[in-house]
């Protein structure tokens, strides 16, 4: 299938025929992968820190979310150069 670049702005765009569209569920955001001599074009599937509510849960309920570090600052103890 041949497509054109249309311009848009300083840049160019592809246009996607509505039935690809459907077929590889491409909604508002898409990645784009570059490749040696291609541009692959996926739907993002995941949204940035998904899931993360659920992880963190976890490690509360196993006791893995303790502090490492001690989280004070005693400024007498310091000295300031």
């Amino acid at each position: 299938m041949l497509a054109h670049l249309v311009p848009i702005g300083n840049s160019k765009g592809v246009r996607i025929p509505a039935a690809l569209l459907r077929q590889y569920n491409l909604n508002d955001e898409i990645e784009l992968i570059p490749g040696k001599d291609e541009i692959i074009i996926r739907p993002v599937t995941a949204k940035p820190r998904q899931g993360w509510d659920a992880a963190f849960a976890a490690m509360h309920e196993r006791g893995d979310d303790n502090m490492l570090i001690e989280d004070s600052l005693e400024i007498e103890d310091w000295e300031w150069k």
